[in-house]
């Protein structure tokens, strides 16, 4: 399913049913899960820098609470709601990410973070025992196809060479595929309740954009914001943002000096995820796509 005015150009080449509709518009929710086991939600706004906080927030409270109530009624058995590793908050110093972390910082500080897990407690509350729903929470997704350069930015930013600047945290990079897999594993075997965490390799920044500088031929990163810098150049970053585009905003930053890493464990024995794809290749196959299609 998808809106009249949406970009399809990832569906080219494949052999899908189209659905027309929105999810603000629960008949035409309903109408797409007729006749459908199960239901996989993964409509959101992702690119939350460029939006309001308020719509992100909408779309995820509002559009779920919609997708659930359309499940119920056309008689869909199971929900796969696609939620993120930023609903798991920031974990403890020296710890990782896992199901169970709950999310724990203020909403102005991550819109999107805060978006996902009320969405999460929306699905749960809303299908009640009628509706079997598996949460999964994918981390930083690269790889082909990302049309809208939501993760995808970061490769090509990497390309223009704009990513020599790197803090002391670290985050997780999961690959596309593996991602996909989960999504289907969680159908098939996830229980129902129950948060599945889809990640792939812990990286530090610095790792991270010097593995970007390798994939794409760019001078790797050379410059440390120390911890004491973050701050004051978030806000800078925020000001400048009132009158101009930036591909970041100022919570990205003040979150980058956190290491957002995970612990994969139960996705690996509940869902079988046993084998996942390196960074490096998701890297190589996001810059491969971007450069066959004149973007970098």
């Amino acid at each position: 399913m998808h809106r009249a005015s949406s970009d399809l150009a990832a569906l080219e080449g494949l052999s899908v049913e189209h659905r027309v509709g929105d999810l603000f518009d629960l008949e035409s929710l309903t109408r797409a899960a007729d006749g459908a086991r199960w239901v996989f939600h993964v409509a959101a706004v992702a690119e939350y820098w460029r939006q309001r906080p308020e719509d992100v927030i909408r779309g995820a409270v509002e559009g779920t609470r919609n997708v659930v109530q359309a499940c119920l009624q056309a008689g869909v058995e199971r929900l796969i709601l696609t939620s993120s590793l930023a609903a798991l908050g920031v974990p403890a110093h020296g710890e990782l990410l896992t199901e169970s972390n709950v999310f724990n910082l203020p909403v102005k500080r991550s819109p999107y973070g805060y978006a996902k897990r009320q969405a999460e407690v929306e699905a749960l509350q809303a299908a009640g025992e009628s509706l079997q729903v598996v949460i999964v929470n994918p981390s930083i997704v690269l790889g082909a196809d990302d049309v809208h350069q939501i993760s995808g930015s970061l490769v090509i930013q990497a390309a223009r060479g704009r990513t020599f600047l790197y803090t002391r945290g670290g985050t997780n990079i999961v690959h596309v595929d593996d991602v996909a897999a989960g999504h289907l594993a969680a159908a098939e075997r996830g229980r129902s309740g129950e948060r599945y965490l889809l990640g792939g390799e812990n990286l530090t920044y610095l790792q991270l954009f010097t593995l970007l500088a390798e994939v794409v031929g760019s001078r790797p990163p050379w410059l440390l914001l120390p911890d004491w810098a973050i701050e004051p150049t978030a806000s800078l970053i925020d000001l400048i943002r009132r009158v101009a585009p930036l591909p970041l905003e100022g919570n990205q930053l003040r979150l980058s000096r956190r290491h957002l890493f995970c612990d994969t464990s139960k996705a690996r024995e509940e869902l079988g995820l046993t084998q996942t794809r390196s960074a490096r290749q998701a890297i190589v196959e996001a810059f491969a796509w971007y450069r066959a299609r004149g973007v970098v």
